[in-house]
């Protein structure tokens, strides 16, 4: 297993169900099942229940009935050198079957030893071993100084940047959720993760923002959190006005949605009490939306970060500092160039 099968063939194709595809998959990949997942179902419900060749009698039915649909539509006017890799769980049964098709046409179809499986046990030994491979450069802040717009801007400048909240979907916070998208499951964060780290050089300097173990629901991988905190690090300073407009830009989507900004701040009632995430809400209610990001970052969010920063950043006393003179995207530019690249 190695990135270079990757790039080596002409098409990924995997012949998993939808959901297992959705997963998680090889990068690059198009989904083309040969069982979809009710099908995959039946057929296991089969097996069970009258036995392994009716299961297989069944099986070859429906995986040839989907392999036709998919030489008649997704396949139609490939080249006859053109040169697929096909993939399934463990490399056997529904990527053979798919494969022997593909090679009876004239096509020179391989199917990947191990299937997914081995594919998923090398991602997890490579986010074991490469994040310790770069000199990360850690971007702190207290919430609100802009540290993913610092990122951005850092990108635009050229640098290697690994924004883990993009690919999380998640800003880090009780108020993280994107408006409209949903987190990837963990092992599809990982294989970006992975494809994202196995894209830098290890000649230059990586950024990365000081996020705590999980973002939303996922988790980061032991290795990068530990090569994070015993990185050097960068500190940004912005007054609590320019705080604040930034957040207002950044959770506007929450101030048109106030029953889900509602639901958000119940999740704060273990940590705060009743009373406090109550006077919260009452300011939502009047729609005093500047007051209710003050109180929050006085109350919630600057307490969270002195206790967890401090805490696991080694580094960061000795941390680079950078003001924020205001939320514009100008300034934040001006912030990057100054670093290097």
């Amino acid at each position: 297993m190695g990135p270079d099968i990757l790039t080596s063939f002409d098409a990924l194709l995997d012949a998993r169900s939808p959901a297992e595809f959705a997963e998680d998959h090889l990068p690059g990949a198009r989904s083309l099942p040969v069982l979809g997942d009710a099908e995959r179902a039946y057929i296991g419900t089969v097996y069970k229940q009258q036995s392994p060749f009716e299961a297989k009698r069944q099986g070859a039915v429906l995986v040839s009935r989907n392999i036709a649909r998919h030489l008649e539509a997704a396949l139609a006017g490939k080249p006859k050198a053109w040169r697929p890799l096909v993939y399934c769980w463990r490399g056997g049964k529904r990527s053979g079957a798919f494969a022997h098709v593909l090679r009876e046409v004239g096509w020179d179809a391989r199917t990947l030893e191990g299937g997914y499986r081995a594919y998923r046990r090398w991602i997890v030994e490579q986010l074991a071993t490469l994040p310790g491979m770069f000199r990360l450069r850690v971007v702190h802040g207290a919430t609100g100084s802009g540290k993913s717009r610092l990122l951005r801007a850092l990108t635009r400048a050229g640098a290697q940047v690994l924004d883990l909240e993009a690919l999380a979907a998640h800003r880090g916070s009780v108020l993280g959720d994107l408006p409209g998208q949903a987190q990837p499951p963990q092992k599809l964060f990982e294989t970006r993760l992975y494809a994202a780290l196995s894209a830098f050089s290890a000649a230059r300097p990586v950024y990365v923002e000081g996020e705590s173990r999980k973002i939303g629901q996922l988790q980061v991988p032991e290795a990068l959190m530990t090569a994070m905190r015993a990185s050097e690090c960068v500190r940004l300073e912005a007054t609590p006005e320019a705080r604040i407009a930034l957040l207002m830009q950044e959770y506007r989507h929450f101030f048109t949605d106030t029953t889900a900004l509602r639901a958000q701040l119940e999740c704060l009632v273990p940590l705060h009490g009743h009373a406090r995430v109550e006077a919260w809400k009452s300011l939502v209610a009047g729609g005093e939306f500047e007051a209710l990001v003050a109180r929050l970052l006085e109350e919630h969010y600057d307490p969270a970060y002195r206790r967890s920063a401090a805490r696991n950043f080694a580094r960061l006393p000795e941390a680079q500092v950078l003001h924020v003179p205001s939320p514009d995207e100008d300034a934040f530019a001006g912030i990057a160039r100054a670093l290097p690249a």
